[in-house]
């Protein structure tokens, strides 16, 4: 290959990318900005060899071979470089380069020739070679691969584009402590008043531009704790609005009452009807689901204003997986469902006074109006007047998130929660899950909600096995 005709620039770096890179997300041929990517002839190999099927895996791989296609149209000198900004993609200044001849490097002994992963470091230890004063890296999802190509001496690095944060720690927790001295400095020309039972505090000050809306801010020194919500923010000034106590027993949403502070934030959000996307996080048992049903329930059985609960999540086995299993879609999709049951026996031992008869009337009418669907069947769907509930959603990628997200039609409300710790998918980590992607994405929209749920409220076993374990 005669690299290197068209640009000679020796300051843009060169990447060979591996198969799983295409194939986690094909876009990412024009995510590298102004420096070059080179394609081995094993990559284009592996991708055809996985493009059969309905997975995403094989969508992605489809995808691919259409980019490359578009790219590598008649006419275009191979050897000199492709330009990327063919297809209109703007940012990627740099070249296409694919594997034009046959390269045999020498690698070690042990290392088994017919292998793809090994063809690949075979490619990338001879561009070393020949091109030795470029930086020329090898960019893989695969763990092993990259340990492989630093051993024999090589620069190797993962994907880390579709990562929205490097630090997960640093991800939007949709609440704010505000300091001691918070009145003093913000409270000069405050303006307050009433408004539909809520409190407005109209204030100026440098914390103010920090702040999002939607974003619960609270002080728990002194007597009086002071929870509120940013109603309003531009540049200097915010307005905050006061909450309803939902920790109190006259508020109690389906005789479920909020039993800590972000519980209260979370009713807050999910009882809004001007909220229309909520997310949750938070470890096991801090009581996202039953929240965010008994919420469900009150506002599509009491106030009327959703038709019915949609709810539907991710199905990845923790163990091994038992195979097919009979029956409709929401008969297959019911031993995922165990939380919604046992989140039902909850919300149903509230009512003691109907008694047996009395309660298993209303889990017949609870249950008719909650549907289970599968996420496989969502594609061309459109939700009117629905609350649809995605449980589980830190095992979703990016795009997946987008494509159910976008289901939602006029007067439907999308609660999304899950535990980004506990990430069964492969491929998927902490800053890559689609549900850190829409927290991050959504923070500051007027129709928009996020808490992060801290403190476990199931058992003191729970709770203990949470710490230690």
């Amino acid at each position: 290959m005669n690299a290197r005709k068209a640009t000679p620039n020796k300051d843009t770096k060169l990447f060979v990318l591996d198969t799983n890179v295409l194939m986690h997300d094909p876009t990412s041929l024009f995510r590298f900005e102004e420096h070059d990517i080179y394609l081995p002839m094993f990559v284009l190999e592996e991708l055809d060899n996985n493009k059969k099927g309905m997975t995403e895996v094989a969508r992605n791989a489809r995808q691919a071979s259409r980019f490359l296609d578009g790219l590598v149209s008649e006419g275009v000198n191979i050897g000199d470089g492709v330009s990327l900004q063919s297809q209109g993609n703007k940012n990627a200044t740099g070249r296409l380069f694919l594997q034009t001849e046959f390269i045999v490097h020498q690698l070690p002994e042990n290392l088994a020739n017919g292998k793809a992963d090994n063809a690949i470091l075979g490619v990338v230890a001879f561009l070393h070679k020949q091109q030795p004063k470029r930086e020329v890296t090898l960019v893989s999802k695969d763990i092993n691969m990259r340990i492989k190509a630093r051993a024999l001496g090589l620069n190797a690095q993962d994907y880390f584009n579709d990562k929205v944060l490097e630090d997960t720690d640093l991800l939007y927790t949709g609440m704010k402590t505000l300091p001691d001295d918070f009145w003093d400095k913000h409270g000069k020309d405050m303006q307050s008043g009433l408004s539909g039972g809520h409190t407005f505090y109209h204030l100026n000050g440098p914390l103010c531009r920090d702040m999002l809306v939607n974003e619960f801010v609270y002080q728990e020194n002194g007597d009086s704790p002071f929870y509120a919500v940013v109603a309003a923010q531009e540049s200097n000034a915010a307005t905050l609005r006061t909450l309803t106590d939902y920790t109190h027993s006259k508020n109690a949403i389906w005789g479920i009452t909020a039993r800590n502070r972000e519980q209260n934030f979370v009713l807050n959000l999910l009882m809004n009807p001007e909220i229309d996307f909520v997310t949750l996080l938070g470890q096991a048992g801090t009581g996202k689901t039953l929240l965010t049903l008994a919420a469900g329930l009150m506002q599509v059985l009491e106030q009327k204003i959703y038709s019915e609960i949609i709810m539907t999540r991710v199905t990845v086995p923790v163990g091994e997986d038992i195979g097919f299993l009979p029956g409709t879609e929401e008969e297959k999709m019911s031993p995922w469902m165990g939380a919604l049951d046992d989140n039902l026996d909850v919300l149903n031992k509230v009512d003691e006074e109907g008694g047996d008869w009395g309660r298993a009337a209303t889990r017949d009418l609870i249950r008719s109006r909650i549907k289970i669907k599968s996420l496989n069947f969502m594609r061309g769907r459109t939700f009117l007047n629905k609350y649809l509930i995605i449980d589980e959603a830190q095992n979703l990628t990016p795009k997946q998130m987008k494509t159910l997200i976008t289901r939602a039609g006029p007067g439907t409300k999308v609660v999304c929660m899950g535990n980004i710790a506990q990430i069964d998918t492969p491929y998927l980590t902490e800053g890559s899950s689609g549900l850190t992607y829409v927290v991050d994405r959504f923070k500051g929209w007027a129709h928009s909600g996020h808490v992060t749920l801290q403190r476990g409220e199931r058992s003191r076993l729970a709770d203990h096995a949470a710490e230690v374990l």
